[in-house]
């Protein structure tokens, strides 16, 4: 079971990410992931900071025939917000993500695969028909939805495709439409493991970091909504780490002048399970980005190994949950 942990007792006193590799299989649905238990994933090293993630892979088949599979690295789900410091990739259309994958020492080129939702539907053969780019966050996708016609617009509007944008600029008020779909993408490349033989599979590339201007936890609840509780399940904010937080307050009625950003970030660790048996050895370390900075991520016999990182080493880890990690980065002109 994972227990709480948090990066605050010291008080070092510091979206949505990303993803574990899975095997998979295309079929005329599209991607399917699917379970190999030939295949033992004996390690993994996972490091994840704001500027980058890295992981590295030892797996080993078990079997004694020799296997080409196509194997998958599902990204973190893109969800547009116009109105939150959120920090998404930036990397050319095709690879968004600045995705590179080392197999046994070798690049290799991998397969993105993009797909557009909404309201949990697949909308991505009708945004391609309407010349709109998968990716909603870029400046092109929201000229290239904003110019649609009235028509087109009402049409995406019932489908949960845009969201309408109605502001006065000094001419009177005016309405916009921006793109709404949740962008989902999935590396693929195919990879050969010999019969009784271990692999070594690395991952580098860009991570989408969430956040907010301001503390929000802090908050008493609204509308249904709790958010003390809501980060205590989802980022394990115990009370050492809340307490610390709350002593920075630049005036104790006023949760939001606590002098930090949040940033999140998510890696999807559940379809490390779809290999045969547990990791052996997992290996994660969490970089909160300057020593001013908070942190908390659920984990097990969690240390401070530096400055700014943060380790935990697990025997026989199955992923249960995806990682989620809360950094408030400390600005003193806040």
């Amino acid at each position: 079971m994972m227990r709480f942990f948090c990066i605050a007792g010291l008080l070092l006193a510091a979206a949505p990410a990303l993803a574990n590799d899975t095997s998979a299989v295309i079929t005329t649905g599209g991607l399917e992931f699917i379970a190999n238990w030939d295949i033992k994933m004996e390690s993994e090293e996972l490091f994840i900071s704001r500027e980058e993630i890295r992981v590295v892979y030892q797996f080993r088949n078990t079997s004694d025939t020799d296997q080409n599979i196509l194997i998958a690295f599902p990204m973190p789900d893109i969800v547009p917000d116009f109105f939150s410091p959120v920090a998404f990739p930036s990397g050319p259309d095709d690879n968004l993500f600045e995705f590179e994958t080392v197999f046994n020492g070798a690049p290799v080129e991998a397969t993105l695969h993009e797909y557009a939702f909404a309201v949990g539907v697949d909308r991505s053969d009708m945004l391609r028909e309407l010349g709109l780019p998968l990716v909603p966050i870029s400046e092109k996708a929201s000229t290239a939805t904003d110019g649609l016609d009235e028509q087109t617009i009402a049409r995406l509007l019932h489908l949960g495709l845009v969201t309408p944008d109605e502001f006065d600029a000094g001419e009177g008020w005016e309405t916009h439409y921006w793109p709404a779909w949740t962008y989902r993408a999935t590396y693929t490349w195919e990879g050969n493991f010999p019969a009784g033989e271990t692999v070594t599979v690395e991952h580098r590339y860009k991570p989408s970091v969430g956040g907010t201007v301001g503390v929000t936890f802090l908050s008493e609840p609204y509308e249904d909504y709790d958010p003390a509780t809501d980060y205590k399940r989802k980022y394990c904010t115990d009370e050492a780490f809340v307490s610390a937080v709350r002593k920075t307050l630049k005036s104790p009625d006023e949760p939001w002048s606590a002098p930090f950003y949040e940033q999140w970030i998510s890696y999807i660790l559940t379809t490390g399970g779809n290999w045969g048996g547990t990791i052996d050895r997992f290996r994660l370390v969490v970089d909160k980005g300057s020593p001013q900075n908070l942190v908390s991520f659920c984990g097990e016999n969690v240390k401070k190994i530096g400055p700014t990182t943060f380790e935990m080493v697990q025997e026989d880890f199955w992923p249960e949950k995806e990682l989620e990690i809360l950094i408030l980065e400390r600005h003193e002109d806040f």
